[in-house]
């Protein structure tokens, strides 16, 4: 097991974590597959650790969130927050996560300068750039620069730190995407376009227009046979896949992803929306492949997609508590099996494990806001996400300790939260219960 054998679970088990991305190379392998066991038991009993990682911002705010293997970033208005993974000094304690600099991107002579997508970019392993876009419509590939820890407010003078783009007219840019050399922008009017940013003097994208109401897109470039671009809209059709070619978007989609397996003409006279997407990890027991897809809905529903099979959802899963919007989804967790929405009341997170589909939990995020969840990221033992409020972030890891996160003021702050210090107060933040099976449809596939 020491030699030969630990070394093979993990490469047939990979666990795909950014954050843990610089601490588990050190440790050695009986020692990595320890820690994700443990984190697998407690993914089982639903244990975890739950923190804000900052005090509530000003103001209701729509953030979002990026991530690295070096660093979590949260954009909120035009301010953008670095947060540094730290390689735990203790072979298998959870490695920290702490506040290195908040940076302000406000546009100058812009009065639209609030971030409105985020998406982190290949720089060859410095982990230093973004690709963001604003509600004016600008779009830039940003460098930040070397701060000392903790500083606040920084502003970016250096005009070599950013590049701007104003392909998308002024058009508020919903979403981005990055897959290998490639990004993938859509503006709030479903005006797509696709930027190869692998040389230093990026290329004119190529456009389409989806003519209609826009909310989510991905790109998938992983497969050299089938590359794909996934658009959610309000429409009738609010889930389609369209070709990618090298240099090119299909303007017609070459697949109409269903809501149900039997959809009438009746259904399609209903539009609705899809506000999230997401890919399958690496190594999933329920469908490894880039062919698989996520999708959160207006209509409340989880809806898991296996291209390869139908056009109709393999899996739905609902919160029967819930009748709320889905605003964002993720894949991963424990064994890479589960599925985390976040809602859009409550700030609500509902989990499910595809192994066993029936059964599902939800939980309030750190300071129960009435907000949505507006962006989530999940790893193998851990969940970020942001409310209108603040970023926080659920640990199932083992050895989480108070200075595994920033640590919070000792009083009591204006949102009625007491900050304490310890590890005996960080669940004072979770309101959890177990609901009845959420509802499941699984296809003949």
């Amino acid at each position: 097991m020491h030699e030969f054998g630990g070394r093979n679970i993990l490469r047939a088990l990979p666990r795909p974590s950014k954050s843990l991305a610089k601490s588990l190379p050190l440790w050695r392998p009986l020692s990595q597959i320890k820690y994700h066991t443990l984190s697998d038991r407690s993914w089982e009993k639903q244990r975890f650790v739950a923190r804000p990682l900052c005090r509530p911002w000003k103001g209701k705010l729509q953030p979002l969130l990026a991530i690295n293997e070096s660093r979590l970033f949260v954009a909120a208005g035009h301010t953008l927050y670095s947060y540094a993974f730290t390689p735990s000094e203790k072979e298998g304690a959870t490695p920290s996560v702490s506040f290195e600099a908040s940076y302000q991107l406000d546009l100058q002579d812009a009065p639209k300068g609030d971030i409105t997508s985020l998406a982190c970019a290949p720089d060859g392993g410095s982990d230093r750039t973004l690709f963001i876009g604003f509600e004016n419509g600008e779009l830039q590939r940003l460098r930040i620069p070397p701060c000392n820890a903790g500083q606040v407010d920084l502003p970016i003078t250096d005009a070599s730190s950013r590049t701007s783009f104003h392909y998308h007219n002024g058009e508020l840019i919903e979403a981005l995407s990055v897959s290998g050399d490639s990004l993938l922008s859509m503006s709030s009017n479903g005006k797509a376009g696709l930027l190869d940013f692998s040389s230093p003097i990026a290329s004119v994208p190529h456009m389409i227009d989806l003519d209609t109401r826009a909310w989510s897109a991905l790109l998938s470039t992983t497969s050299a046979s089938a590359p794909f671009a996934a658009f959610g809209t309000s429409s009738d059709t609010p889930l389609t896949i369209h070709a990618i070619t090298p240099a090119s978007i299909s303007q017609t989609p070459t697949a109409t992803l269903h809501a149900s397996e039997l959809q009438t003409d009746a259904d399609l006279e209903r539009p609705t929306a899809v506000y999230g997407i997401a890919a399958a990890p690496p190594a999933s027991p329920w469908g490894a492949s880039d062919q698989v897809i996520v999708s959160g809905w207006y209509d409340g529903l989880v809806r898991v997609h296996d291209m390869r099979a139908s056009h109709a959802p393999s899996l739905t899963f609902a919160d029967p508590w819930s009748f709320e919007p889905i605003y964002a989804v993720a894949c991963g967790g424990g064994g890479g099996a589960h599925i985390a929405a976040g809602s859009a009341r409550h700030s609500v997170v509902a989990f499910w494990d595809v192994r066993a589909a029936t059964r599902g939990w939800s939980v309030h995020a750190p300071g129960n806001d009435v907000s949505p969840v507006y962006s989530i990221i999940l790893e193998s033992s851990r969940l970020f996400g942001a409310t209108q409020s603040r970023p926080f972030v659920y640990d199932f890891g083992p050895s989480v300790r108070p200075e595994t996160y920033p640590s919070l003021p000792t009083t009591r702050g204006n949102d009625g939260l007491s900050y304490k210090k310890g590890l005996d107060h960080i669940g004072f933040y979770v309101t959890k219960y177990d609901h009845p099976p959420a509802t499941v449809h699984v296809g003949d596939h």
